[in-house]
């Protein structure tokens, strides 16, 4: 079964209680690719949809990844600060990786992806892009 970043997303959100909405939008200058809003009632993942699948599906997955490891924002700040910090609870943008989570947050979106490839169908066969496959078992 091919990998579906939306069937994760329901899946976190089912284990943790509260809607997870992807939403995508274009590139912005000066705007991350993808940030985490997580308001009172669910959190919303803003995500660059113009862009390669491949890059599309680690914005989303790095996003996913705070959730997971229940990282900690800033409040609205330089994302949206015309939004009261009641409305939005919390903010994390993907601008610098040298922060403890987003290196955390980094590192399990990329386990995370490439577990998928491995299990994808034709997973054997070499990909240009990533080299051979691993024969590892797992």
């Amino acid at each position: 079964m091919p990998f579906d970043v939306a069937e994760l997303a329901a899946r976190i959100a089912d284990g943790r209680g509260r809607p997870i909405e992807l939403m995508p939008t274009t590139w912005q200058p000066g705007l991350p690719c993808g940030f985490l809003v997580m308001a009172d009632q669910a959190d919303y993942i803003v995500y660059v949809a113009d862009t390669a699948h491949i890059h599309r599906e680690h914005i989303l997955v790095h996003e996913l990844a705070h959730l997971v490891c229940e990282h900690h924002g800033t409040g609205p700040g330089q994302f949206m600060p015309h939004l009261p910090n009641e409305l939005v609870g919390r903010v994390l943008g993907r601008t610098v990786y040298s922060e403890p989570q987003e290196e955390e947050a980094e590192l399990l979106a990329s386990l995370v992806l490439q577990r998928a490839r491995r299990s994808r169908p034709g997973a054997g066969r070499p990909e240009p892009f990533f080299g051979p496959a691993p024969r590892t078992g797992l």
